[in-house]
């Protein structure tokens, strides 16, 4: 099955992290990455560029909307993904408790739905 591993911290604490603990972090993400390349799990995952940066589209009445920002206002914001493959739901959140994120912010685990064409 596939799983999407959505990593979720604040990204107003990562802005005061010393260069050196910031370059560690991203140093054991890339570990991190490495590892799930060689055993197989990694299907695939990218970093995302801060909230200020996103824009919300809404369609109404036929209508595209947009706004500046993210959806809405929380602690912590989405800042990137893994799309992995797992036996199962276990496997899936132990191979999510290894994202360095998970020690300073949330990772989210959810089941792909996968259809059929």
């Amino acid at each position: 099955m596939q799983y999407l591993c959505l990593i979720y911290d604040d990204e107003k604490q990562w802005e005061k992290l010393p260069p050196a603990e910031s370059a560690q972090i991203v140093g054991e993400f890339h570990a991190y990455t490495e590892s799930i390349k060689k055993s197989g799990h990694y299907l695939g995952g990218n970093a995302l560029a801060p909230t200020h940066t996103a824009t919300t589209v809404r369609v109404r009445q036929g209508k595209a909307g947009t706004t500046d920002g993210p959806f809405a206002e929380t602690k912590e914001q989405l800042g990137g993904y893994y799309l992995l493959k797992a036996r199962d739901l276990n496997e899936a959140i132990q191979l999510a408790a290894r994202i360095p994120g998970a020690r300073f912010g949330s990772v989210e685990v959810r089941p792909v739905m996968e259809f059929e064409t």
